[in-house]
């Protein structure tokens, strides 16, 4: 089992910046594909962005440009930073890791971006 944890959460105006970090409790090289989901009020849970041990990145629509997904092998950690925030991109970001069938989950993290 890995375990996921996630920080930098919070509220930042509209325009802002934040960024993302989740911590793995295993190598994160062992792990095929790091990502994030986001979860916003009244819509289901959608990927954002995720990167796969050859470094190849994949991103939403709704993010291309203004996100950037990367990983940090030393410390086992997968960042997410994210740039331009929305109101649109208020909602719980979840940190997500797939290793062949298996898949892990974060917490949730939450971040409001204010209008």
């Amino acid at each position: 089992q890995v375990q996921l944890v996630e920080s930098g959460g919070g509220t930042v105006p509209a325009g802002g910046s934040l960024t993302l970090s989740c911590v793995t409790s295993k190598k994160i090289l062992t792990i095929n594909q790091m990502g994030w989901y986001r979860q916003s009020p009244g819509k289901e849970r959608e990927l954002v962005a995720f990167i796969i041990t050859s470094g190849y990145k994949k991103y939403a629509d709704a993010v291309k440009g203004r996100f950037a997904i990367s990983r940090v092998n030393a410390n086992n950690t997968v960042l997410l930073e994210m740039n331009r925030l929305t109101p649109d991109d208020t909602g719980i970001y979840y940190c997500n890791g797939k290793k062949f069938i298996e898949e892990y989950w974060g917490q949730g993290i939450q971040v409001t971006v204010a209008s």
